[in-house]
């Protein structure tokens, strides 16, 4: 994909949640609406589920072959949740920005932290749901999984969103299109900071 901004390095955003809080349909919603933003496709050694498709959803790969790339050092960030492991490519990431195109990591608590310490400038947001019983009954009302399975989902969300305070931005997703605006409103912000619009600055400066 070409830039449509020429010379321009993009930015990067990392957006987490818990499980079940819809970070990943804000997201698509998000790049939908969004020219050069782009939503980073992850690695996982998981199965592929039903409606899922391989370089669309995730890259998928064997275990194997992904404990080759951790040993490469190929990954910005990885994690292992709830038995499955997750990376975002350190390469597939840069060539993104490279080209100017402003790029969305989803990607757990555990994995914003890698990140934020290898790209200090990246923006973070955090998405929460409205309440504890409104992720419970999104969980229940999406998944098949196990009683057990989502108590664990449930308790590693109440770690997670004890770790608010370490993002940028508060998004609450208590209605789709509403959090989707303010999202929006974000990245269109972000924007327009020095660091991003000092070179167009100096041109117009030039002209006066």
């Amino acid at each position: 994909m070409s830039s449509e901004r020429p010379g321009a390095h993009g930015q990067l955003f990392i957006v987490s949640a818990p499980s079940g809080a819809g970070k990943t349909t804000l997201i698509e919603r998000l790049v939908e609406q969004m020219p050069q933003l782009r939503m980073s496709r992850s690695y996982t050694s998981r199965t592929a589920r039903s409606g899922e498709t391989d370089g669309v959803d995730y890259n998928f790969v064997s275990r194997a072959r992904f404990e080759e790339m951790i040993a490469a050092g190929d990954f910005l960030e990885w994690a292992d949740v709830f038995g499955n492991l997750y990376g975002t490519c350190a390469s597939d990431i840069e060539a993104l920005l490279a080209d100017g195109s402003d790029v969305v990591l989803v990607i757990d608590v555990q994995g914003a932290r890698q990140v934020r310490h290898l790209r200090p400038g990246a923006t973070t947001v955090f998405v929460m749901p409205p309440s504890y019983e409104v992720l419970e009954q999104r969980l229940r009302g999406r998944s098949k999984d196990s009683e057990a399975a989502i108590a664990k989902r449930l308790q590693v969300a109440r770690d997670e969103v004890a770790s608010f305070t370490e993002y940028d931005f508060i998004v609450v997703n208590d209605e789709l299109t509403a959090a989707v605006d303010r999202l929006r409103s974000i990245v269109q912000a972000d924007r327009c900071r020095l660091s991003c619009m000092r070179a167009d600055a100096e041109r117009i400066v030039r002209t006066f």
